[in-house]
């Protein structure tokens, strides 16, 4: 015997035209839009517009003549289109009101499209308007550090940390691509239909950018601002060591703040304890004069280990930023083999100085022969590396002046958008108020400052890839990553670049030559800010 509930959904079928029932009017294909709808509501007019001979799709597609909503306005109802690829220029629909289907269904035929039955659409002079076109891979297009739309990707960028902080990384992806297409545009944005048919832009994103772009200011990303869980995972991943596994535990025992922390009785890991100590200088911003400071004192190290080796300053410092969060390395010798021991050399000789604050050294765990070209589970590398935390003297700190030091009492402190680089305000309140003793003083008489600063090795021979993948930025790399495997059976990482064609490696000694394999047009590191 059937059971009842499988002849339930069975019986269910009856009248649907897909199962047999007549279509009366071939002309008119219609699309109920669920969004505002409901998703009840919309089946139970689906079923009876079926009922009456009316063929209505379960899924847009360019078949469709009349897309009817329920309290939605035409640009909303456009936008949505455009998301699925069926905006204006492809199929030519009739965006109407659910009055007209409600008349249809009363009159059992189509009814004639009056004014009244038509959303409307604000008008904007197509002569004036200008229409953009980026391609859809952030690593076909060249972003540079001028951007048009701040207040737009700001917004997006925020939600996207948001999503990140809370483990829904799927979500901040999808906001990061958003606002890299934005950055991209070679002009302002001053109205959706400016965005007809661009990639990445999804219904979520395009309506916080309407939003903006009518209102202001989006309330959902005020609102986020405000929210006290927001507040308090800034505060707390912004300690070195602690990501937002740790601060969400933290959060739901109730710590919100450093001195909450402070006075928890938690046993924090030597990384989260340098990072607390230094909470200040870590989430200050490093100036590229400071960078260049520190490179020097790099440079001795390893010259004085090794001579002939080479250290190149990436980052977002490579990419042209005049300020970032932390300062990285990259070090080689141009004779395979040579960097081997390196880093212990170069990080002895800087403890021995008295530069490093906190360092960890992990080794080099990457074998081509064993690993073979599988992606890896993380993206991140396996060079042998060290994290550490570098003591910056102000006498090695040339260049920098007090126009560019941003160490004042009161200012905001800026924290790095992972992305793109950019820098995001945050209340300063809780992070200045702790300045004491043991970070040497307060920062009026403090003769140097805290930096993060991450040493990689590279043999030459992955030295390309390497340089490449700690350029960044990360959703460049994430990008470059997804074409080589979606668009060209590849499998690229900061070590090699694997032809799953042929069925071999391919050797480069430049960043252009990864490009070149890749089949995509060569993009400078100053216009990889994506």
């Amino acid at each position: 015997m059937v059971p009842l509930k499988r002849r339930k959904v069975v019986s269910s079928n009856v009248g649907n035209i897909k199962t047999g029932a007549e279509n009366k009017f071939p002309q008119v294909v219609l699309f109920l839009l669920e969004r505002k709808m409901g998703a009840s509501r919309r089946a139970f007019l689906s079923q009876l517009g079926q009922k009456k001979g009316f063929q209505v799709e379960e899924v847009f597609s360019e078949s469709v003549t009349h897309v009817v909503s329920e309290n939605n306005s035409g640009d909303e109802v456009r936008t949505w289109l455009d998301s699925q690829g069926g905006g204006r220029g492809r199929t030519p629909v009739h965006l109407l009101d659910i009055s007209w289907y409600t008349e249809s269904m009363q009159a059992g035929r189509p009814v004639q499209i009056l004014d009244r039955h038509k959303l409307q659409e604000q008008q904007t002079d197509g002569a004036e308007l200008v229409v953009f076109s980026v391609p859809s891979y952030a690593c076909q297009r060249r972003t540079t550090l001028e951007n048009h739309n701040t207040v737009l990707t700001d917004a997006l960028s925020l939600l996207a940390e948001n999503a990140e902080l809370s483990d829904q990384e799927g979500r901040g992806v999808a906001f990061r691509r958003a606002a890299a297409v934005l950055k991209a545009l070679p002009g302002s944005v001053t109205h959706v239909t400016q965005l007809r048919g661009l990639p990445c832009l999804g219904e979520h994103s395009m309506r916080v950018i309407k939003d903006i772009l009518e209102n202001g200011a989006s309330a959902e990303v005020e609102s986020t601002k405000q929210s006290e869980r927001y507040k308090a995972l800034k505060v707390l991943t912004g300690i070195f060591g602690v990501g937002a596994k740790t601060a969400e535990r933290w959060i739901r025992e109730g710590i919100h703040t450093l001195h909450q922390l402070r006075g928890s009785g938690h046993t924090l890991n030597r990384a989260q304890q340098a990072g607390l100590q230094h909470y200040d200088d870590l989430n200050r911003p490093v100036t590229k004069a400071e960078a260049d400071a520190i490179r020097e004192v790099v440079e001795r190290a390893v010259v004085s280990v090794l001579p002939g080796a080479q250290v190149t300053l990436t980052g977002g410092f490579r990419r042209g930023k005049l300020t970032g969060h932390d300062v990285d390395f990259l070090i080689t010798h141009p004779e395979e083999g040579r960097e081997d021991g390196l880093m212990s050399k170069v990080v002895s000789w800087l403890e021995s100085q008295g530069f490093l604050l906190y360092q960890k050294t992990t080794r080099n765990s990457y074998l081509e022969s064993k690993d073979g070209p599988a992606r890896p589970s993380s993206n991140m590398d396996r060079f042998e590396r060290c994290f550490s935390i570098f003591k910056l003297d102000k006498d090695e700190r040339r260049g920098t002046n007090a126009a560019e030091d941003t160490s004042s009492v009161g200012a905001h402190v800026q924290v790095k958008d992972e992305d793109s680089g950019s820098q995001s305000p945050i209340l300063r309140d809780e992070q200045r108020r702790h300045v004491s003793a043991e970070d040497g003083g307060p920062e009026e008489t403090k003769l140097w400052r805290a930096v993060r600063v991450d040493l990689v090795v590279s043999p030459i021979s992955q030295f390309a890839f390497a340089l490449l993948g700690w350029t960044g930025s990360k959703l460049f790399e994430r990008e470059l990553r997804r074409w080589a495997g979606h668009e060209k059976n590849m499998s690229l990482s900061s070590h090699a670049l694997y032809d799953s064609k042929q069925g071999r490696y391919l050797r480069v000694t430049s960043e252009e030559e990864i490009f070149a394999h890749l089949g995509l047009e060569f993009v400078p590191p100053s216009e990889r800010n994506a």
